[in-house]
């Protein structure tokens, strides 16, 4: 590295902080080439520019420093957060010299399922787009583990792991006889009465009651005044176990804006706009993807990026309309001329990039949409998974960037998140047809009536929890047939397969289907 740039490197480790925090090196080219956390950032970064060390350096650290240009830090609240922040940029960024987060293991979370009649709470990886609370990450997987095991004796919850026996009079005993006498809570209880204890429980896990966690540390102090000290070592590990469950740390989504690294992302924009030959970087940037299992359930998704972030208000969902089986091709038309037929008529930009899901055949589809609109495409490609080849719809041939290439990088993370939300959406559509199937097995309930229902209520879930009375108000029901509709579908079980148990909420920021 020349003289110059290292002088400049360390009076600009001069500059930092003491906090803790995550840092990046980058190249020459303004390529993240590491990711690495610190609980002092000036000490941890500054180790990287001392001469003395670099006789003890392994040969892998050397050549990381030798291709050192520059860097960047985000100064964070604490070391769990740092070691939280870390995870997420490297499976973002995936740097050439990080081993370290690659078998893409992430840290726990807490789920809570509130449609079962009786929340669990339950540990996770990974958070999904259905009707659950979720709490964490949690660096701390065993202390979070202890937590949850206290919480347990303390609200009186069920963990993933119980079974619950549901007695004649609809009440639940929650846990066995023995488990009852340890935990001190009442063992049978109704479902209102439950629900009371898990809002309680999510209460405590949001932070927002600290009141237990003060009478714990009083009950240590008094145990220690009296010499009881196995009691009060017990106590503090608890309490120390709580305290740092507790601790607040930011859940840092790949699309929170702290993440999105402007002068990376600006970088980004400007190389892909160099090497497709626009004119200007592409500021707004619109991908769609085409999902289905064997032809059924097609389904299409379009989301957008602005500046090289995700831009939720404009993703889009579509069901297939014009034709009915397995043709990518017919869809991806289809799904292109309604987004901008759609835009055209009301008088909004196009993006300044579209993104195809696909090869050749898929482009020329999403050209023929245009064709039939009779409206001018923008810059327009394809990105083909298998080589992660750029497609072009004139004669350019085929383009391969470097896996590396923090072009190509941001048109991955476009393509996936649009992956992403075209199969979540063809899983609540088969997750909804599934459990409304169950009404297949009502006897008396023809398509008219089954249709009435569900256009009154929705769906199965709000059919089911409706009362009897609710149910005669809709056309072709009397109270007769309402009284056995409402005791069927609480005699028979919830639909079990190995799709998502409830019809995920819409994303809030998220309109589902373009018409």
């Amino acid at each position: 590295m020349p003289t110059g740039e290292t002088v400049n490197l360390k009076e600009k480790v001069r500059h930092l902080s003491d906090k803790p925090g995550v840092y990046l090196m980058k190249d020459r080219l303004g390529r993240i080439i590491y990711v690495g956390k610190a609980k002092n950032l000036k000490k941890r970064v500054s180790t990287y520019f001392t001469p003395s060390r670099a006789m003890t350096w392994h040969p892998k650290i050397r050549a990381l420093i030798e291709m050192i240009a520059d860097f960047d830090v985000h100064e964070v609240r604490s070391e769990p957060e740092a070691l939280i922040l870390e995870g997420k940029l490297i499976k973002q960024w995936k740097p050439k010299y990080n081993t370290d987060f690659t078998d893409d293991k992430r840290f726990l979370l807490v789920r809570v399922d509130l449609t079962e009649e009786l929340p669990r709470f339950r540990l996770t990886r990974f958070k999904k787009e259905d009707r659950s609370r979720y709490f964490g990450p949690f660096a701390h997987s065993g202390l979070l583990r202890k937590s949850l095991a206290q919480m347990r004796r303390q609200f009186g919850i069920l963990l993933g792991d119980a079974t619950p026996q549901q007695r004649p009079d609809g009440t639940w005993q929650l846990y066995d006889d023995v488990r009852q006498e340890l935990y001190g809570f009442e063992n049978t209880v109704t479902p209102d009465a439950y629900r009371a204890r898990v809002d309680d429980a999510c209460t405590f896990l949001e932070g927002k009651s600290r009141e237990w966690l003060e009478t714990l540390r009083a009950e240590m102090l008094a145990a220690a005044e009296k010499q009881q000290f196995e009691k009060a070592a017990e106590l503090r590990d608890i309490v120390f176990a709580l305290g740092k469950t507790l601790a607040k740390t930011r859940n840092f989504e790949r699309t929170d804006p702290t993440l999105a690294l402007p002068d990376a992302s600006t970088e980004a924009l400007r190389l892909l706009g160099e090497v497709l030959a626009l004119k200007s970087p592409p500021r707004t940037l619109e991908c769609f993807d085409i999902s289905h299992i064997s032809g059924t359930f097609v389904v299409a998704s379009m989301v957008a990026f602005s500046d090289g972030r995700p831009d939720k208000d404009n993703y889009r969902r579509f069901q297939i309309k014009s034709f009915m089986g397995n043709d990518d091709f017919r869809a991806m038309e289809e799904v292109v001329g309604r987004r901008y037929r759609r835009l055209r008529d009301e008088g909004k930009p196009l993006p300044d990039l579209v993104v195809i899901d696909g090869g050749r055949g898929q482009i020329g589809a999403a050209l023929k949409a245009f064709v039939a609109l009779d409206l001018e495409p923008p810059p327009l490609i394809g990105l083909a998974k298998k080589h992660e080849t750029i497609i072009f719809p004139d004669a350019r041939p085929p383009l391969n960037l470097s896996l590396h290439s923090p072009a190509l990088n941001l048109l991955q993370r476009l393509r996936d998140e649009a992956h992403r939300f075209a199969n979540t959406y063809n899983a609540d559509l088969r997750s909804r047809k599934i459990r409304e199937s169950v009404l297949d097995d009502f006897s008396g309930l023809g398509a008219v009536r089954r249709a009435a229902l569900l256009a009154h209520f929705g769906d199965i879930e709000k059919l089911r929890a409706a009362p009897i009375e609710a149910i005669a108000e809709v056309p072709g029901f009397g109270g007769k047939l309402a009284t056995e509709l409402h005791a069927f579908l609480h005699r028979a079980a919830p639909a079990t397969s190995s799709f998502p148990a409830s019809l995920p909420a819409p994303d809030s920021a998220v309109k589902s289907v373009v018409n």
